[in-house]
């Protein structure tokens, strides 16, 4: 038969042709075949067993883009991992999580890897921003052996030239230092989503009453733990009334129709010590410090911002792009806060600054 085995050919082998006596090897051919045939699967199979039993180096890592199965850590799309993995610790309140977040989306960058945040640093900024960055999964965060990296709070040149495919940055880096050459890119990952923007510019609305040029000013008074910090362990002090009085005075002599939009972790103080006999300020904050979104949110839509101290409001006034007045000279000149903090990578050279009443530090009270 054409195309049959040649073990099955029948036609005649010599010229005696039929009178010859049939090849006695002949009916056991195809037995030895199928045989063959089956061992050769039952092999392949086992071979196929033995590799999902044993997984490779490979199949053991796991996935970088694994996500923990919760509404905080959505799944992501498959990472070139030949870029290796950065990451950022997850440490301290809003302001600390936007300027860690910051920093890696620059640093990866610039030494062309991929960057991965903390299902800590996702629950923090996801309920008010559209960030783009993918999740590590608790299971990989364990699991992949990381090179710790400390930062301090301003960009230096060494930080250009980072090695390790599997870095975790570390330490409270906030300073337009690092990523302020890619704004546009860090405004667009710090969007805020619609319902925030929506409430926030209903509330707004509603404090503009009969004005007709109104202009709204964010003013963000940070109190609450900073109020013993800062005379005791830094040599420094909080914003006062004279400040606030100062700054909001430069507003009202240069718009017509200010509104002041207050929010703190001090509210109560603000209330006994901020002027509002003139019926433009509203103390607007809720004074939650474990849910800050809010305020943030309201302050980030004004026009333009007043800030004390404080991550805060130094990434309020960053978004919002306006005038924004700040709290300068607020430590003594031997402060050990000067060591970790550099003022001018702080504060945008534009940024108005007004100094602070240093007198109650050097009288000792």
């Amino acid at each position: 038969m054409e195309g049959g085995s040649p073990g099955w050919d029948l036609r005649p082998s010599s010229p005696l042709g039929a009178m010859t006596a049939p090849d006695s090897r002949v009916p056991f051919r195809r037995p030895l075949q199928l045989s063959l045939y089956l061992l050769a699967i039952m092999t392949f199979s086992f071979l196929m067993h033995l590799r999902s039993w044993f997984p490779t180096a490979r199949q053991r890592l796991p996935s970088p883009n694994a996500t923990d199965r919760s509404p905080t850590t959505p799944p992501t799309t498959p990472p070139a991992t030949e870029r290796g993995m950065w990451t950022v610790n997850s440490i301290g309140r809003l302001g600390n999580q936007m300027g860690e977040y910051a920093t890696l989306y620059a640093l990866a960058k610039m030494n062309g890897h991929q960057a991965y945040i903390l299902p800590q640093m996702h629950q923090q900024l996801a309920p008010l921003f559209r960030i783009t960055l993918p999740v590590l999964s608790s299971d990989v965060v364990r699991r992949v052996p990381w090179r710790n990296y400390g930062l301090h709070d301003w960009m230096s040149e060494e930080y250009r030239h980072i090695k390790g495919k599997y870095v975790r940055l570390t330490g409270y880096p906030c300073s337009w230092t690092f990523y302020h050459h890619l704004r546009q890119e860090i405004l667009q990952e710090f969007s805020f989503h619609d319902h925030v923007k929506e409430e926030a510019n209903r509330y707004l609305a509603g404090l503009r009453g009969q004005r007709q040029n109104v202009t709204y000013v964010g003013v963000h008074v940070r109190r609450g733990d900073y109020v013993r910090v800062m005379p005791q362990v830094w040599k420094g002090v909080v914003a006062d009334k004279a400040y606030l009085e100062k700054a909001m005075g430069y507003f009202r002599a240069k718009y017509q129709e200010p509104v002041f939009v207050v929010t703190s972790n001090g509210m109560e103080w603000c209330r006994e010590n901020i002027d509002a006999s003139r019926g433009d300020v509203y103390f607007s904050g809720d004074g939650k410090e474990s849910s800050p979104g809010r305020d943030f949110a309201l302050l980030a839509h004004c026009n333009h911002t007043i800030m004390t101290i404080g991550t805060f409001g130094i990434w309020v006034g960053y978004l919002v792009g306006g005038e924004t007045v700040y709290l300068a000279n607020y430590t003594l000149p031997d402060s050990p806060f000067l060591r970790v903090f550099k003022p001018e990578a702080a504060f945008l050279p534009e940024w108005i600054g007004i100094d602070a009443d240093l007198s109650p530090l050097r009288g000792g009270t």
